[in-house]
């Protein structure tokens, strides 16, 4: 077991160690230039994309078309609504996250305890007590235990998070019951540094403005992301053997 547990620790630190000399190979080769924008490509033909499914209501009948009419049944505007509504239209994601939070908590308790035992007549044993003990014991308290414990706790958090931003989505899928699967992603290179937001989850069609814009807390499973890397990023980030012994060590 023990030989297993060591030949298992090599064999991940050694990965480790292969995928750091990697990334900074990586980084050794950009040296003096710019980060690499990503790729534009489809977001179906990612590996790591899979479609999504989704509760659905019982099937609606279809409406019946009239030749003779302007009007159709089932249909949201009188002319051909310019809103997004296949797969591949494009649409504005207005993202407005302000977050606050303020947590206070605070707990004192204290204890105090004592016990004493005596053996004033124990079969006429007591009498061995001075014998087989040390000293000069008192029978009427042999033990003597007393013990006090005091805890005090404090946590305190502040938190304040605001950002404001516009980034156009791709309506991926189109479920049964009409609602829109959309994912969009944004890179913005300044410099030596790149800063990326992405936003994905689910849109009901009703809530597309006439402008074809769709806000943020309007999407159910939000998947929203806003980041970056370059220089900046690698500096405020420590380094990896500092992370791997932070993971590792018990203190």
């Amino acid at each position: 077991m023990r030989h297993f547990f060591i030949t298992s620790s090599l064999i991940a630190a050694s990965s480790l160690m292969l995928t750091a000399c990697a990334s900074t190979l990586d980084k050794l080769e950009q040296v003096g230039q710019q980060p690499p924008l990503s790729k534009v490509e489809d977001p179906v033909s990612r590996p790591t994309y899979q479609p999504m499914t989704w509760p659905m209501p019982d099937a609606t009948p279809e409406h019946k078309k009239y030749a003779n009419s302007l009007w159709q049944p089932g249909s949201r505007a009188f002319f051909r609504d310019q809103r997004a509504s296949r797969v591949g239209d494009i649409l504005k994601v207005k993202i407005e996250i302000k977050d606050k939070a303020e947590l206070d908590n605070q707990t004192e308790r204290s204890r105090d305890s004592q016990e004493n035992v005596g053996a004033p007549d124990v079969y006429g044993l007591e009498t061995l007590f001075g014998t087989i003990t040390p000293g000069s014991p008192n029978k009427e308290s042999l033990f003597d235990i007393s013990g006090s414990t005091t805890n005090d706790g404090e946590g305190k958090v502040e938190r304040e998070e605001k950002i404001e931003t516009e980034i156009a989505a791709l309506i991926t899928q189109v479920l049964p019951n009409g609602n829109y699967v959309i994912e969009g992603t944004q890179e913005i290179r300044v410099n030596y540094e790149i800063r990326e937001i992405s936003v994905a989850g689910v849109i009901r069609p009703e809530d597309i403005n006439s402008e074809n814009t769709v806000d943020s807390s309007q999407i159910a499973q939000a998947r929203i992301n806003y980041g970056g890397r370059g220089q900046l990023m690698d500096m405020q980030q420590p380094r990896w053997g500092h992370q791997v012994i932070d993971v590792l060590s018990p203190f």
